[in-house]
């Protein structure tokens, strides 16, 4: 697969992105967030930097605003956003992240969901992950599990991470 077109097409991908977390929670500090703590970990062992980091309530209006944060002030050009994406009454990521975005990566959430089913069976339906564009940066919002984050980073996330903002910058 090392000779494939896409395996090519990523070849002059740039190797180190600048990068916020944000998780959103209404019971988690940032000595408590395993989920945000494992996301930079994994994020800093590809070489990715990480130029901020939060916890945020699961409140359209702070995730929002810490979105723009990422943007305007940290000038991040992924942000990754955990929590919040299933459905329970608090949960409202999904409906702020989804309002911001400009192109939507369908994909993203599709391929999560199928391999998440591959994990944990029908469950996986109740999952709202979903990435797009907002102000030319990728923005991706996951479940807040451990194991949802793992997958989504590792089956996903970081192996597109320096194609998504070449692509970007075209």
């Amino acid at each position: 697969m090392t000779n494939s077109p896409a395996h090519e097409h990523k070849q002059d991908a740039p190797r180190s992105i600048s990068c916020m977390v944000i998780t959103c929670s209404d019971t988690r500090t940032p000595e408590t967030d395993t989920s945000g703590q494992l996301i930079q970990q994994l994020l800093e062992e590809q070489g990715h930097k990480i130029v901020a980091y939060h916890v945020a309530l699961d409140d359209p209006g702070q995730i929002t605003h810490r979105i723009a944060l990422g943007i305007w002030k940290y000038a991040a050009q992924i942000i990754i956003v955990n929590g919040g994406t299933g459905i329970s009454r608090r949960d409202s990521t999904f409906e702020a992240v989804s309002k911001m975005l400009e192109k939507r990566l369908d994909g993203f959430g599709e391929i999560f969901r199928f391999l998440s089913y591959q994990e944990i069976g029908s469950p996986a339906i109740m999952s709202r992950a979903v990435a797009g564009i907002i102000e030319g940066r990728v923005v991706f919002s996951i479940p807040g599990s451990e194991n949802a984050v793992r997958l989504a980073m590792e089956k996903l996330i970081l192996p597109e991470l320096g194609h998504l903002v070449k692509e970007l910058t075209k």
